[in-house]
């Protein structure tokens, strides 16, 4: 399964010199990962993915929100740097599924 989307960067504080930068995915793109993804959820409902921020592709996992009622994918700063975004900076998403 193959998604595109455009989302906001946010960070969140996990502790007082840690942060983390992510985008949220729409709640309709959510909803239908959520169902095709339940065979090969991970650890804490997190779902493999591929993912392409202009130039860039990596892999990694996004990992559900209760409280956005989504799922999230974290941007890492060296995705951040090589595209030159900041949060606050609309991004264009690439994002598939990847069944393991």
């Amino acid at each position: 399964m193959t998604y595109e989307f455009e989302a906001e960067l946010w960070q969140w504080d996990a502790r007082q010199a840690d942060t983390w930068t992510f985008v949220a995915l729409p709640t309709e793109m959510a909803d239908d990962i959520l169902e095709v993804s339940a065979p090969f959820a991970r650890g804490f409902g997190s779902v493999r993915v591929e993912v392409t921020v202009g130039e860039t592709v990596w892999r990694t996992s996004i990992f559900p929100d209760s409280k956005r009622g989504t799922y999230v994918l974290p941007v890492k700063k060296a995705v951040r740097a090589a595209e030159g975004l900041a949060t606050g900076d609309a991004v264009r998403v690439g994002l598939v599924v990847l069944g393991e």
